[in-house]
């Protein structure tokens, strides 16, 4: 089994990354920092005669790594009630890879994979990260991905990660899951 984490955080050594990086640690990873790419936004060309053409950025290599592993980590602050704008662009531009001569089977390869969640918010997360929550698991139901699990942790200023016991806790829970696949 091969893992790959993709952080959609903007802050180096945040609470996000903590707690992910305590889930996978001794666990052999490719860990992707979508904030050291660009990632341009999509251009929906889904009607238009020529289609979605290349936008000339990062994407495509990064989609590319993805591919390559059957355990997708998706690691995010929880930003209003969301995603981080980061991951979200990110998603949003499988739109252009379901319809990409690149990736002809982009959904059917992505559906052969499992995925799991790593966020932490500031303010009642374990409430206020449910909405992420669903929202990952109809995307994953989408692409046909097998939604595994999730872990909030709750973070606002750096290191405060360190204090939610719970999280941490279910991170290692985590850990020994990965371990085991």
């Amino acid at each position: 089994m091969s893992i790959a984490v993709i952080y959609g955080g903007t802050r180096p050594h945040g609470n996000t990354e903590t707690l992910t990086k305590h889930a996978i640690h001794g666990i052999e990873v490719e860990e992707i920092y979508l904030n050291n790419h660009n990632i341009l936004p999509i251009i929906d060309m889904r009607h238009d005669v020529e289609g979605f053409q290349n936008r000339n950025d990062d994407y495509n290599a990064i989609i590319e790594r993805v591919l390559q592993h059957d355990t997708l980590i998706f690691a995010t602050p929880i930003y209003w009630y969301s995603m981080s704008g980061t991951m979200k662009n990110f998603i949003d531009r499988w739109s252009h890879s379901m319809r990409d001569n690149n990736f002809p089977d982009f959904k059917a390869d992505m559906s052969n994979k499992k995925a799991y969640v790593i966020a932490v918010g500031g303010d009642n997360p374990s409430i206020k990260g449910l909405p992420m929550i669903e929202q990952f698991k109809y995307i994953f139901e989408f692409m046909g991905l097998k939604f595994k699990g999730y872990v909030i942790g709750k973070g606002n200023q750096p290191g405060d990660i360190h204090a939610d016991k719970v999280a941490l806790f279910q991170a290692e829970a985590l850990r020994e899951e990965l371990r085991v696949k």
